[in-house]
């Protein structure tokens, strides 16, 4: 058993050198401050506590990375295939455009990914397509991030994701880069390899939960990195690299039935899900803020974020988004899909939800605004399609 895969079953195969070198990451932990003024206050919302696992700490992350310029930089990169070599090519371009990841990645830091591995390998195919193909984060552009993370001199580099099942990782060829590329794959609905989850502090003015409880890993990192598909969502309305985070922390914890197969706690009873699904997408960001931020959105799907969705549908926008702030670049790929960023509840596609990356902006995330983001690459005109979203009930 190679020792880079984490099972959750299985924990004897990751070796002592490896168990001690992860617990050593706490040493490189920094204290997350939030430099950045709240700008507008979002309206409240009434929910429940996040259930407590362990004593309560403040949580460790590193705040996003800001560019010095006036204008926030996203990157837009046109391509038609998911080539290993021409993926590689491309997300070398975004990275170089936004002056490389040396503000991002220090040498020896350790780095964990999470890509959007919604679902599991028993919700079938759209069409018959790959699942990779329309609405799972692919493993090549994964692939290719890990290496220009390892280029920029990381020592150790983590793929992250709530799992639905280990299968997951072995049948979207994540198991195969692990091996490749001696990354560690680390099922968050585990503690392991630590003892015990953790509770991170949301911080000052959370919305709905004021801790989340997740493994400890997302803390110890130095940087943390989401890597999405661009999609539709039926609830959310767009899904991309902010609501990604919604996988850090294990279902079974945040549930309003035990038999619930999702973390229905986060969506609430009744009317409750408006107000409140988009505002833990915000409160999750802040306890586990994003560094660099990659699209998926080569191949995906509309009208929903699942096969489960009836009005769900491939397309092929042939592009890759990048940034250094998530707020900024969701924006950009919301922008692509035809969807105004700021738009508002029930405007399209937001028919069942606030528009949550309009309540980052609010809460000092990062911007939303078009004129206040310096797009590089293709342009979004040059790029836009029109998604069909998930209709309205």
């Amino acid at each position: 058993m190679n020792p880079k895969l984490l099972k959750p079953a299985v924990r004897s195969s990751l070796s002592r050198r490896d168990f001690l070198r992860l617990i050593g990451i706490t040493a490189a932990s920094l204290l997350v401050t939030n430099c950045q003024p709240k700008r507008a206050a979002a309206p409240e919302a009434t929910a429940s506590s996040a259930p407590v696992q362990a004593a309560t700490v403040a949580s460790t992350a590193q705040s996003p990375v800001v560019s010095n310029s006036a204008k926030t930089p996203v990157a837009i990169g046109r391509i038609q295939t998911y080539d290993r070599a021409e993926i590689e090519k491309q997300v070398a371009k975004l990275i170089d455009q936004l002056g490389g990841l040396g503000d991002v990645v220090k040498p020896g830091d350790s780095v964990a990914i999470k890509p959007n591995l919604t679902g599991g390998v028993t919700s079938g195919r759209l069409k018959g397509l790959p699942e990779i193909e329309t609405y799972i984060t692919h493993p090549e552009v994964v692939r290719a991030l890990i290496k220009q993370v390892q280029a920029a001199g990381a020592k150790e580099i983590f793929i992250v994701e709530s799992v639905y099942e280990w299968a997951s990782y072995t049948q979207w060829g994540y198991e195969e880069i692990a091996k490749d590329l001696g990354v560690t794959l680390i099922d968050l609905n585990d503690s392991k390899p630590y003892s015990d989850f953790i509770e991170a502090s949301v911080g000052p003015d959370s919305h709905i939960y004021k801790t989340f409880t997740y493994n400890q890993l997302l803390k110890d990192v130095d940087v943390f990195m989401s890597v999405s598909k661009m999609k539709n969502h039926d609830l959310a309305g767009v899904t991309h690299t902010m609501k990604n985070l919604y996988g850090l922390v294990p279902y079974r914890l945040y549930r309003l039935n035990e038999q619930d197969k999702y973390r229905s706690a986060f969506h609430g009873s009744g009317d409750e899900t408006r107000q409140r699904l988009p505002r833990i997408i915000v409160d999750i960001n802040r306890a586990r803020p994003i560094n660099f931020s990659l699209i998926d959105g080569i191949k995906t799907a509309e009208g929903g974020e699942g096969p489960w969705i009836a009005s769900q549908a491939p397309v092929a926008p042939g592009i890759l988004v990048a940034g250094k702030n998530p707020v900024a670049t969701d924006s950009v790929a919301t922008a692509i899909m035809g969807v105004n960023p700021q738009g508002a509840y029930p405007e399209t596609p937001f028919f069942r939800c606030d528009n949550h990356i309009q309540l980052a902006y609010e809460a000092g995330l990062g911007t939303n605004r078009l004129d206040e983001i310096e797009v590089l690459g293709a342009t979004i005109d040059e790029v836009k399609m029109q998604f069909n979203p998930s209709p309205k009930r």
